[in-house]
């Protein structure tokens, strides 16, 4: 699976928030883009990931 532009290795049939709590994210800061289409947060917890996703998280910052 590659993760940002990095080669990961996951167990197969992972989710997504499976995905963002193994890598210590907070779901809700962040949006998921996987092989190019952006999951909705409540679709999370039920879309599974395989060797071959290509997921893009894009964590929001803010400031001023």
């Amino acid at each position: 699976m590659i993760v940002n532009g990095q080669e990961r290795k996951f167990k197969e049939g992972i989710t997504v928030l499976e995905l963002l709590n193994d890598l210590k994210i907070e779901p809700t800061h962040v949006a998921v883009e996987v092989d190019l289409d952006i999951v909705d947060k409540d679709k999370f917890e039920v879309t599974k990931l395989d060797s071959s996703s290509k997921v893009e998280i894009i964590r929001f910052v803010g400031g001023g």
